[in-house]
């Protein structure tokens, strides 16, 4: 078999496939958990927590001017950008939380979906037996 006809079998397999349309669906879930994070969470904690953007929350490592935003901060030299590690950190507690509800909603729906009807049993032998003695009495 030539290298090409063996790739061409491994990629086209059910479970390459698979994988990769999870890839692509994963990444694009991870950016709505991102916006959702970014664009609706994080401005609600930085309201409660002071007003500011809560990703711009950094210690300066390299004497920057106080109160510059986090990507200028950055380029004047190191940061300990802490906001951004909380933003991540909530980003990963809110993925993991949605994975969670939706493995335990396709737990119960695979509980709740009936079993097939199992084979009937055989007859045991003695029942056999009375059934043919009873049929012979009946002649």
């Amino acid at each position: 078999m030539s290298f090409f006809s063996e790739f061409k079998e491994f990629a086209v397999k059910g479970n390459v496939v698979d994988l990769a349309v999870g890839v692509i669906i994963g990444g694009a879930f991870g950016k709505i958990v991102d916006s959702v994070v970014n664009d609706l969470i994080m401005p609600l904690i930085g309201k409660v927590v002071g007003g500011l953007d809560f990703s711009n929350y950094y210690i300066a490592l390299a004497n920057q001017t106080p109160g510059l935003p986090l990507a200028e901060a950055k380029k004047a030299g190191a940061v300990f950008a802490y906001g951004n590690f909380l933003t991540v950190a909530l980003n990963f507690a809110i993925l993991a939380m949605i994975i969670f509800v939706m493995i335990k909603q396709i737990n119960r729906i695979k509980k709740e979906t009936p079993a097939a009807p199992a084979a009937p049993a055989a007859t045991p032998e003695d029942i056999l037996l009375l059934r043919e003695i009873r049929d012979n009495l009946k002649r």
